[in-house]
């Protein structure tokens, strides 16, 4: 007897999706197709922001240093115009002593000329006198030649006119008197002439002296 073919088994029913129920997808990076950061990329990830916080402060440092690098340039300018105003005021004083040592000069020098002025007239009226002096003590030379030629020709008429011996002798004696009253008279002028003289030296001396002072106020004070 043939054996007759075994039947196959039926397939179970898959049971349909209830209609009430939806699938959820999966949030799983496995499921969403995006790739999972091994952990070579999340050292260089550290990595990176190591360097960038390196860079940032050596950044920050170099800002600082330029910072204090002003500030010390500003204290320095501050110092140097401190100095220059301290030199500013200095030569200020010294201008202001150089004015008033100028002005103290130029009044010595006015005082020297007036000085030299007043000698110098003093000087022309010394010489005045001098002069005068001179013109009388000429008249009383004279005065006496005269008085001289007098008396010697009194002496040749007394000689000659014997009877008129006393009254040639008195003549000659007032003649005498007036010789030697004229001789008084040229040696006081002689000695006044002579402390004209010395005068009119002392005078011209002091007028040397003050125009000596005059020329060296007037020479340019050296530096």
């Amino acid at each position: 007897m043939l054996d007759s073919p075994v039947p196959n088994p039926p397939k179970p029913t898959t049971p349909a999706p209830s209609p009430s129920k939806t699938a959820v997808p999966d949030p799983s990076p496995a499921n969403t197709g995006v790739p999972v950061p091994g952990p070579a990329k999340s050292s260089v990830a550290t990595i990176a922001l190591g360097a960038l916080s390196g860079v940032l402060l050596i950044l920050v440092f170099v800002l600082w240093s330029q910072v204090g690098a002003q500030k010390t340039t500003l204290s320095e300018s501050k110092d140097r115009l401190d100095q220059i105003q301290t030199d500013t005021n200095v030569l200020r004083g010294q201008l202001d002593e150089a004015k008033a040592g100028s002005a103290r000069l130029q009044k010595q020098l006015d005082e020297a000329k007036a000085g030299s002025d007043q000698l110098k007239t003093d000087l022309d009226k010394v010489k005045a006198a001098d002069n005068d002096l001179q013109t009388r003590l000429d008249k009383a030379n004279a005065t006496a030649a005269d008085f001289q030629t007098k008396m010697e020709e009194a002496k040749v008429v007394s000689l000659k006119h014997q009877g008129e011996v006393e009254l040639a002798q008195t003549e000659t004696a007032v003649m005498q008197t007036q010789l030697n009253k004229a001789r008084a008279d040229t040696a006081q002028l002689q000695a006044r002439l002579a402390d004209s003289n010395a005068l009119t030296a002392d005078l011209q001396a002091k007028l040397a002296a003050a125009e000596k002072l005059i020329a060296q106020l007037q020479k340019p004070e050296k530096k």
